[in-house]
C-alpha cells in the first residue's frame, strides 16, 4: 500500500469534471425538500456540541463503543492543533442506515425523499494546540467552489453527488452488496467534501463528525428546550415561526421554525446561519450549566441521541481529545461565518460567490492572529490658544466654552462678545493650517471650521451662535455638528456584533 497522504494529494489534484446540469424546475416535491433543509441545518451544530463539551465522555467512558465510524481521514494531527469538520446532513435513516420512523418525518412536517441525502451544515471547528479558546466557522451551503469530479458546484453537492457516483460505479462494476456499496460511497463523499473545505479554507481537516436529522429531533426533547433569546417579535408563515421578543426556552417544533426562519431576516440564509450559531450556543450553554450533565435520565437519552445520529472519523480519539479541549468546556468557542462575495445566478442554480484567498486570509487572521504591536507614543499636540466671541445672546457662554476648552488642553484667549449670529465657526489662519481649528472644533462637539484672514498667526477664533448646543451650554449633548463651511467629525460607526459564543445566550434579530 501506497503513502495515505500522497494518495489523498494525488486525488486532490485529480482532472475535474464538467459541472452538473440545470436544477429541475420547481414543483410540489421540491418545494418541500427546501422545506426540508430549513429545518436540517441545525442539527450538526446541536448534537455535536456534546461531542465537544467532554463532560459525557468523562462520566460514560463506555459511550464510544455504540458510535458509528467511517474511515476518512489520513493521517491527522499528532497533538498539536486540530481542526475538526462538523456536517450536518439530511436523510430518511438514521446512522446506521436504518429508516426513520414516520412519527418522527410527521412532527418534523416533512421529509427528505427517499434515497436524497444533504449535506446542509457544515462547520470547521479551529482548537489551538494548547486546548485553549476553540473558533467554529460556518460555511454557507451554497457556496461555490471547484469539487473534484464535479467541477464547480455549491459545496454541500460534494457529499451527494459524489456519493451517488460512486454507487453507480460499485454497480457497474458488479458490487451487489447494498451495505457495502452504501459504506464505500459514503466514504467517498466525505472524502470529498473534505477536500473541498480543505481547499476553500486552507485548514487541514484532522478529524471528522456528520449527524442527522434524528439527532436534532431527539436532541430538543432529552435535554427539555434550550434557551433562546429575540431582540423583537418572530413571526414567519414559510418557517412557522410565531416568538414573542426576550428571553425564552423552546423546543420541539419552535425550535424547528427557529432555526428554519429565513424570510423576513435581512441576510436571508446567512441570517439563518446566525440563528444556527445561537441555537449551538444555547445548547451547549444549557449542558454545560443547568445540571443536564449530572442528570442520570438526561444523560442516558443524550447517549442515545450520539449512538443513533452521530458518524465520527475512525482514527478520532474522542475521550482524549475531551481531555485536551479543556476550554471548550467552559464554553469557550466563538462562530464565526466565512465572508462571500454575494449571489449569483449560475447553471447550478443561486449560488454564494467565495474567494479562497478572501476565506483564507479571514480564517488565518481568527486562528493565528498576529501580535499587536507596541504603541508608538503619540506626539504632543501643537499648542493652541483660542478666542471665543459670544454671538449666541446667551449670557456667559463665551466663559463656559473657554472653561471647556482649557479642560481639553486648549489655551484661552480673548473671551468677549461679538455681533449677533446663527452659525458657530471655528477661523483659522491659512499660514497655521486647520489642525488646530480642528482640535478646538471637536472639543465643542463637532462644530465647523473655515479659514480667515482676519486671524492671527498662532491663535484661533471660535465664534458662538445661537446654534451652538455643544459642550458648555445648557442644553449640551456632547455631539452633533453645529453648521459652519468646513466639516466637522463624522459620527463614530457603531462597534462590531461580537461574534456568537458558547459561554451564554445572544439576543439576536
Amino acid at each position: 500500500m501506497g503513502d495515505p497522504r500522497r494518495a489523498r494529494d494525488r486525488a486532490r489534484r485529480a482532472p475535474h469534471g464538467h459541472p452538473a446540469g440545470r436544477r429541475p424546475p420547481a414543483g410540489p416535491a421540491t418545494g418541500r425538500r427546501w422545506l426540508y433543509r430549513f429545518q436540517v441545518g441545525v442539527a450538526a451544530m446541536s448534537v455535536l456540541t456534546l461531542l465537544l463539551t467532554g463532560a459525557v465522555w468523562t462520566l460514560f467512558r463506555d459511550v464510544t463503543g455504540g458510535i458509528t465510524t467511517t474511515n476518512v481521514i489520513f493521517g491527522g494531527s499528532a497533538g498539536g492543533e486540530q481542526n475538526i469538520l462538523l456536517v450536518g446532513v439530511d436523510s430518511r435513516t438514521d446512522a446506521q442506515g436504518n429508516p426513520l420512523p414516520d412519527e418522527v418525518l410527521a412532527e418534523l412536517r416533512s421529509g427528505a425523499e427517499e434515497g436524497v441525502l444533504n449535506s446542509d451544515t457544515i462547520i470547521v471547528v479551529h482548537v489551538p494546540a494548547d486546548g485553549g479558546s476553540a473558533t467554529a466557522f460556518s460555511v454557507p451551503r451554497d457556496s461555490e467552489v471547484q469539487i473534484p469530479g464535479l467541477g464547480r458546484n455549491k459545496i454541500n453537492a460534494a457529499y451527494p453527488q459524489t456519493k451517488a457516483q460512486t454507487s453507480a460505479r460499485l454497480v457497474a462494476d458488479g458490487v451487489a452488496d447494498p451495505r457495502r456499496i452504501d459504506e464505500e460511497s459514503s466514504q467517498a463523499g466525505r472524502q470529498a467534501l473534505i477536500g473541498a473545505v480543505q481547499d476553500l479554507t486552507g485548514l487541514g481537516i484532522d478529524h471528522y463528525a456528520e449527524v442527522n436529522l434524528l439527532g436534532f429531533y431527539n436532541l430538543t426533547q432529552a435535554i427539555g428546550g434550550v434557551e433562546v433569546c429575540l431582540k423583537a417579535p418572530a413571526r414567519d408563515a414559510f418557517s412557522g415561526i410565531d416568538l414573542p421578543a426576550g428571553p425564552q426556552t423552546i423546543s420541539g417544533a419552535d425550535a424547528l421554525a427557529f432555526v428554519r426562519q429565513r424570510h423576513g431576516l435581512a441576510g436571508g440564509d446567512l441570517s439563518r446561519i446566525a440563528r444556527q450559531q445561537a441555537f449551538l450556543a444555547a445548547v451547549a450553554n444549557k449542558v454545560l450549566s443547568s445540571g443536564t450533565l449530572t442528570d442520570p435520565t438526561k444523560l442516558s437519552a443524550l447517549i442515545d441521541v450520539v449512538h443513533s445520529s452521530v458518524v465520527l472519523d475512525s482514527g478520532w480519539d474522542i475521550l482524549g481529545f475531551a481531555d485536551e479541549a479543556s476550554q471548550i468546556a467552559a464554553g469557550q468557542m466563538d462562530f464565526l461565518t466565512i465572508p462571500t462575495r454575494g449571489p449569483r445566478d449560475t447553471s447550478n442554480g443561486d449560488v454564494l460567490v467565495v474567494d479562497p484567498h478572501d476565506v483564507q486570509e479571514f480564517v488565518t487572521r481568527h486562528t493565528r492572529p498576529e501580535p499587536e504591536p507596541d504603541p508608538e507614543p503619540a506626539p504632543a499636540p501643537t499648542p493652541v490658544v483660542a478666542d471665543v466671541a459670544n454671538g449666541s445672546g446667551a449670557t456667559g457662554l463665551a466663559a463656559r466654552v473657554a472653561g471647556v476648552l482649557g479642560q481639553n488642553g486648549i489655551t484661552p484667549g480673548e473671551i468677549g462678545n461679538a455681533p449677533d449670529r446663527t452659525t458657530s465657526v471655528v477661523r483659522y489662519s491659512q499660514a497655521d493650517g486647520d489642525a488646530g481649528a480642528r482640535r478646538v472644533a471637536d472639543a465643542l462637539g463637532g462644530i465647523g471650521i473655515e479659514q480667515s484672514d482676519a486671524v492671527g498667526q498662532g491663535r484661533v477664533q471660535v465664534l458662538i451662535g445661537s446654534d451652538y448646543a455643544g459642550a458648555g451650554s445648557s442644553s449640551s449633548t456632547g455631539g452633533g455638528r453645529a453648521g459652519g463651511t468646513g466639516s466637522g467629525p463624522s459620527p463614530a460607526p457603531a462597534p462590531p456584533t461580537p461574534p456568537i459564543s458558547a459561554g451564554g445566550v445572544p439576543c439576536i434579530d
